[in-house]
C-alpha cells in the first residue's frame, strides 16, 4: 500500500473547475488504492487556493473518504488529507 499520493496545484491549475477535478480525482484515486495520506500542495501565496481546497474538503461526499484534514506542520502550503 502506498503511503501517500501528492497533487501539486499551485503552478498548474488556473480555473476553479480544474482545481476541483484534480482534488476529487486525487481523493478517489487515493481511497481506491488504500493510500494513507493525500498531500495537496496549493502553495503558500495569498492563501486563497488553500482556503478553496479546505472548503471543498468540507463537502459531505468527500468527508466520507477521510478521517481528518490538517495543514502540514511547519508548511502552510501543504494540506494533508488522512484517508479512512
Amino acid at each position: 500500500m502506498p503511503e501517500k499520493l501528492t497533487v501539486d496545484l499551485h503552478s498548474v491549475f488556473r480555473s476553479d473547475r480544474d482545481i476541483d477535478n484534480a482534488v476529487r480525482r486525487a481523493l478517489f484515486r487515493g481511497a481506491a488504492a488504500k493510500v494513507a495520506v493525500v498531500e495537496i500542495i496549493p502553495g503558500k501565496g495569498s492563501g486563497k487556493l488553500k482556503n478553496r481546497v479546505l472548503a471543498m474538503l468540507r463537502q459531505a461526499h468527500l468527508k466520507k473518504l477521510y478521517r481528518r484534514v490538517e495543514v502540514a506542520p511547519g508548511n502552510d502550503g501543504k494540506v494533508l488529507v488522512h484517508l479512512k
